[in-house]
């Protein structure tokens, strides 16, 4: 199903990653939200909500080099002494991905991983992946992109730290088994500054690449811009969630939590409904308003029987049912059947 299944919407993906804080359960959580209805209080209506669930798998042996293995790890946000004891303390076994990947499912989700290196990939031997990601510092990962391209499977990738060479490259790798492949324009900045984020990145995208299902990966505060890039044609969305921006880890500031979560998803999916098509055209829907609020042609002045109609005894008022301006030419110098008073709608039948 993945992406193709909404095929006049925006797919959106509600992004974990590993805001679980090595935690199953507080995976299952995120789940839980994700999968809450998305119910519009002004409108009355549920609208589509969440379509797919995205988590993280790295191979801590393919990860880093010893150096930075071992390197003592100060930040704040650190779950271990050194960077690799912080790294595994963040990381969920295969099987507990498994877990996920069926409680996701069971839950209406699309399940989708992002895989980190060739090591990863066997996951896909016992976790059913609707989508494979590839995280944006990996796009120059060629022995990754070589794996992934003898597979059978779609696959989205993030373009926030390449260059357009480089994300071409990437591409033609992927492309060497026949798949779809998706691209997101992205800034790889935690949280991204709305000077940066660009978002005309992602109509440029959609001409460079017309054969590709372009999107967006969002890391900024707040909901607008996501939003926004659906106005520009971003087809996927893919947004960090959290339940507090206020937990310990490097992501959770730029996520959302729960009740972002439902308004942003809430906001594109009245956004998409809100575009419609390239033409400016009377819309039916305004008919009741252009009726009782537009103008047509009446008198300013009173008018006897038998007086001859002046253009300068014209004016415009509301309601807009009668006659129209551009109509005047069929009254002007005629004589009126009857007395009519002033601030009357005018009608062709009131003159001879």
């Amino acid at each position: 199903m993945a992406w193709s299944k909404r095929k006049n919407g925006v797919y959106f993906i509600a992004e974990v990653g590993q805001n679980h804080n090595g935690d199953i359960l507080i995976a299952k959580k995120l789940i839980d939200i994700a999968a809450m209805p998305i119910f519009d209080y002004f409108t009355g209506e549920v609208l589509p909500g969440v379509d797919a669930i995205k988590f993280t798998k790295r191979n801590l042996d393919e990860e880093l080099t010893d150096e930075a293995a071992h390197q003592p790890y100060t930040s704040p946000h650190a779950f271990g002494a050194t960077y690799l004891e912080h790294r595994k303390a963040l990381e969920l076994s295969i099987e507990q991905h498994k877990e996920l990947e069926e409680y996701a499912h069971s839950k209406g989700l699309d399940f989708i991983e992002t895989l980190c290196s060739p090591g990863c990939l066997k996951l896909l031997d016992e976790v059913k992946v609707d989508i494979i990601k590839i995280a944006s510092r990996d796009v120059t990962n060629i022995v990754l992109l070589e794996e992934l391209g003898k597979l059978n499977a779609q696959i989205i990738i993030s373009s926030g730290m390449c260059t357009m060479e480089e994300l071409r490259d990437a591409v033609k790798i992927l492309l060497r088994t026949p798949k779809e492949v998706a691209i997101l324009h992205c800034i790889s900045e935690y949280p991204a500054k709305y000077e940066n984020i660009n978002l005309l990145s992602i109509p440029f995208l959609k001409e460079q690449f017309p054969d590709h299902t372009i999107g967006y990966s969002d890391h900024s505060i707040g909901i607008v811009v996501p939003a926004a890039a659906v106005t520009l044609g971003a087809f996927i969305i893919e947004k960090h969630i959290t339940l507090s921006r206020t937990m310990k880890g490097s992501d959770h500031a730029c996520s959302i939590e729960p009740e972002g979560l439902w308004r942003v998803v809430r906001d594109i999916r009245n956004v998409e409904k809100s575009l419609g098509s390239k033409t400016k055209q009377f819309n039916t829907a305004a008919q009741a308003a252009r009726e009782k609020l537009s103008r047509s042609l009446a008198l300013q002045v009173s008018l006897s029987k038998g007086e001859t109609l002046e253009e300068s005894y014209l004016c415009m008022r509301s309601p807009g049912t009668g006659m129209s301006w551009n109509e005047q030419n069929s009254i002007v110098g005629k004589k009126a059947k009857k007395d009519i008073p002033a601030n009357s709608l005018l009608k062709r039948s009131d003159f001879e």
